[in-house]
């Protein structure tokens, strides 16, 4: 009785160990494998919209790991798994037939053979565990099980795929195919697709361009045996045998090498689809080539393009910079560098005043030498022009006009309106920059300023093409990265910046602008695309911008040298217009330009001379489509009626005259300096006739300083013999048949007359400029002259 008590105890205790030895080893198993199965690092793999490879880098590891593939190619999957596991789809993660068979050859033979399933090899090549034991094998078998209970043998065979080693630091199928046959892995040929299945299997001993009668041994046998079981047909095999079989590694394609570089900053180690276009990517690239070889004649040695998509805000085109040598800063992407502006922010001044009613489209601006606060703008051609149509101001970038509108607008507000446009590179205070901000004294980078081009553009196109709406981000969210999902437009009644009127007048505007040579009569060609653009030159040469867009495309251009140094002919006309065009034309092309937005306009009529709304003494008039704002602009007041002599030869009034001795007429006046200058450029000006001399105006001042200007610091340099030059005094007369005399610090220094200019040598000092006109007219000034 007591035997078999104890005999029953003991065979309790027999099922509790086993029962708890299986209960430890299912929550072995459960557990066995890591929530991630590989850690390694890939490499940054960067593609374009119709998926190819633009360009990659190199894992943090030092090895080439591409990230994994959506799916295997179908031919790489039958090589593999007829060479490495026949029944993979077979198996629970092992093979014991297989296992067993290498069991026996390794206790009876000197060769070393395994019989490891894909799943197995996935395992070992996750655990990076070189010990080839029994017991290493054991635990594979068992994480091979819990694997395939996890995934499916299509994410098994991908994660092979991925993490198999290709020789030397080729790791994965899709690195392997770019290294060894410069393709991707779906075009991979049969005879392809079986050099690559034979070579995970020891890549230690196989190695391309090593060993290669191994490697082809080894890739035949693959392919006859593809053939024998009716996977390919015996032409294919002769075939694919006869293919070559990989050598020296090729490089990755470097289509696009900064923007690759930038993505890799950005995502690290993923594959990136970007939105640039692989044909239009290529062009550009050999566009720019062409272009640096003429530059580099004249030592200018960098470059960049930009292309955005203004409907999608995608990026098609990216080229970051020349493909110069590393002296001259080859690696350094430009496209995303800050550099001095130039001229490509003016037209968004003149749509900020256009948009407020402050100007007209054709509105005269003043252009004569200007001082503020020692601030002395010049124009590129170092002229004047009296006044001047503010489209014809932009559209030739003169700077005198520019700096006034600039003073008249207010800077902060002007600033504001930048911060708005995400200008994030104008960083620092509006005082910081002063006046100097509307001709390049700040910096930007060519993607800012093209994606704000391209907000304007996109701003019209959303307006004319939805119930006369406006986006909320017409300025932000332009990028290289290719979306999954379509973004929904967030609509709203009020202009984000700028209304739709403004915009357009703006790039009319900059439609009419002078095209480079060979580009003249471009209109008259039927495929001719229309397009809104502007140049920009820095100050001492060192950038050269164009910037545009047409109805789809906004396009961006950089010319210079990376390291600032400026050169002769680094200016938007010479330099980056013609690397422009030659963008533009590379571009599809219908010919449309933008819709008018009807909504946001008004037909008013203006004074056909001076732009501005008409009034009451224009002569001619015509109507135009003017922002909604520009309805409350004030009228014109250049014209002005006046009271002559019969004769015309003298200006009268009532007071001293007698009325039916003198006659009305309207005449278009300007002030006596920009009265001035405006002459000089239209001998049709009519100077208006001077004053009778029984009559007189109350606070008429018929004479003004164009140099010096009101409490200016004159400096006297030195000419090439050290002696300091003389001060040139000039002034404007409206009677320029007058006599003017001139005093210095109550002192006569002589007169002039027609051309009312005198030169003096006076000492340092502080002087009143006194200058007294024939009829007692008086006018004076402080200035203070300083010798270099």
């Amino acid at each position: 009785m007591n035997t078999n008590k104890q005999h029953i105890i003991t065979t309790i205790k027999n099922h509790k160990v086993k029962i708890s030895i299986g209960v430890i080893f299912g929550v072995y198993w459960l557990f066995c494998l890591p929530s991630i199965l590989f850690e390694d690092p890939t490499s940054t793999v960067v593609e374009s919209r119709e998926g190819d490879l633009l360009g990659a880098r190199i894992a943090d590891d030092g090895q080439w790991r591409f990230p994994a593939l959506d799916s295997i190619p179908e031919r790489f999957e039958k090589c593999i798994t007829l060479f490495e596991d026949e029944y993979f789809y077979k198996h629970p993660g092992f093979n014991p037939v297989a296992m067993g068979k290498a069991l026996y050859g390794n206790l009876t033979t000197d060769k070393r053979r395994g019989g490891s399933t894909i799943t197995q090899q996935v395992i070992r090549l996750s655990r990076k565990n070189s010990e080839r034991t029994y017991a290493e094998k054991l635990v594979e078998l068992v994480k091979a099980t819990r694997l395939e209970a996890t995934y499916s043998k299509e994410e098994i065979l991908n994660m092979y795929a991925t993490y198999a080693p290709f020789g030397g630091n080729v790791v994965g199928l899709e690195t392997a195919s770019w290294r060894y046959f410069g393709i991707p892995a779906s075009q991979l040929s049969w005879g392809q697709s079986a050099a690559l299945a034979v070579l995970p299997n020891n890549p230690s001993i196989v190695r391309p361009g090593k060993n290669d009668s191994t490697l082809s041994r080894k890739r035949n046998q693959l392919l006859k045996k593809l053939w024998e079981k009716g996977t390919i047909d015996k032409t294919t095999y002769e075939l694919s045998v006869l293919e070559a079989l990989p050598g020296k590694p090729y490089p990755l394609p470097q289509i696009t090498p900064h923007l690759t570089e930038r993505i890799r900053k950005e995502t690290p180690g993923k594959r990136i689809k970007t939105t640039v276009q692989s044909a239009l990517q290529k062009q550009l690239n050999r566009i720019s080539k062409e272009h640096y070889l003429q530059l580099r004649q004249n030592e200018i040695y960098n470059l960049s393009i930009v292309v955005m998509d203004v409907q999608t805000k995608e990026v098609i085109g990216y080229v970051g910079n020349a493909p110069t040598t590393g002296k001259h800063q080859k690696d350094v992407d430009i496209v995303a560098r800050p550099r001095s502006t130039g001229s490509v922010l003016k037209p968004l001044l003149y749509a900020g005043m256009l948009d407020e009613g402050q100007i007209l489209p054709e509105s005269l601006v003043v252009d004569v030498p200007t001082n503020i606060n020692g601030y002395q703008p010049q124009n590129f051609d170092k002229e004047f022009n009296g006044a001047v149509p503010a489209s014809k101001a932009l559209a030739r970038s003169l700077n005198i006009p520019a700096v006034r509108m600039l003073r008249s607008y207010g800077l902060d507000k002007f600033y504001g309106n930048l911060q708005e446009m995400d200008i994030a590179y104008i960083d620092k205070p509006s005082t910081y920059y002063g006046l100097s901000l509307i001709l390049g004294g700040a910096e930007s980078s060519l993607w800012e300023i093209t994606k704000t081009y391209a907000g304007f553009a996109h701003t019209l196109h959303t307006y004319t093409s939805t119930s006369s709406e406006y986006t909320a981000d017409a300025f932000q969210g332009y990028s290289y990265i290719k979306k999954n999902a379509t973004t929904k437009l967030s609509l709203q009644s009020e202009p984000p910046i700028f209304d739709a009127g403004a915009i357009y007048n703006t790039l009319e505007t900059l439609r009419s602008v002078n095209r480079p040579t060979g580009e003249e009569n471009w209109q008259f060609y039927e495929d001719a695309q229309p397009i809104a653009w502007k140049t920009g030159t820095s100050y001492g040469f060192k950038d050269a911008w164009a910037v545009g867009v047409t109805p789809q495309y906004a396009i961006g251009v950089w010319v210079g040298n990376a390291d600032g140094e400026g050169r002769p002919g680094v200016t938007g006309i010479q330099a980056a217009a013609p690397l422009f065009f030659d963008v533009l034309h590379t571009l599809p092309t219908d010919g449309r330009w933008f819709a008018q937005p009807y909504d946001a306009l008004a037909e008013i009529m203006v004074c056909s001379k001076s732009g501005s709304k008409a009034g009451i003494y224009c002569p001619d008039t015509k109507k135009v489509l003017v922002p909604e704002a520009g309805t409350h602009s004030v009228s014109c007041d250049f014209h002005k009626q006046i009271y002559v002599t019969n004769s015309g030869n003298y200006r009268v009034n009532s007071d001293c005259y007698e009325l039916d001795q003198m006659k009305a007429e309207v005449r278009f006046v300007l002030s006596p300096t920009v009265a001035f200058y405006y002459a000089g450029k239209h001998p049709d000006y009519n100077v208006l006739p001077p004053l009778h001399p029984d009559c007189d105006v109350l606070g008429e001042q018929p004479m003004s300083f164009i140099y010096p200007k009101k409490d200016q610091h004159v400096v006297l340099p030195k000419d090439f013999d050290e002696q300091h030059n003389d001060v040139i005094f000039k002034l404007a007369h409206r009677n320029p048949d007058t006599k003017v005399f001139w005093y210095l610090n109550e002192r006569f220094v002589g007169e002039t007359e027609t051309f009312h200019e005198l030169a003096i040598a006076p000492e340092e000092g502080i002087y009143i400029i006194t200058a007294v006109d024939a009829d007692g007219k008086e006018l004076k000034q402080e200035i203070t002259i300083s010798k270099s």
